[in-house]
């Protein structure tokens, strides 16, 4: 019924609306999220970029893109590198920090060794350390 009245070529045309519609809605975003992300731009800027992209939609955000791109590719590129700089620095103080069971049996044996804590302090800390 609905499938007769509705053609495999108007159900194809209308998914490409539909995917071009959705493609217009994420460029605009990454557009507006690189305006209020820019560090080097001017309220005043910022503000004219946006009432520009919001009057004249595909204009403003066509001609931003043109003009701003490597600008966004740099900005994105540099809060890629931080993001991952600050993971890498996160994942090393994580794993380093102890730098395991071994290190920490080390460091008990030696305050051990030292008179700074008892057998039975030694053995709760290797037990901590092994568990």
């Amino acid at each position: 019924m609905l499938a007769t009245d509705y053609p495999f070529l108007d159900l194809m045309w209308t998914m490409v609306i539909f995917f071009m519609w959705i493609l217009w809605f994420w460029l605009l975003f990454t557009v507006f999220a690189d305006i209020f992300r820019r560090h080097d731009l001017s309220g005043l800027g910022k503000t004219g970029w946006l009432i520009f992209a919001i009057l004249l939609p595909f204009l403003g955000v066509f001609i931003y893109l043109i003009t701003q791109n490597v600008g966004m590719t740099e900005r994105n590129l540099a809060r890629s590198r931080a993001q991952r700089d600050q993971f890498d620095q996160y994942v090393q103080q994580t794993a380093g920090s102890g730098g395991g069971a071994a290190a920490e049996i080390d460091k008990a044996k030696q305050l051990l060794d030292s008179g700074a804590i008892t057998q039975a302090e030694f053995e709760a800390l290797k037990l901590k350390a092994l568990a």
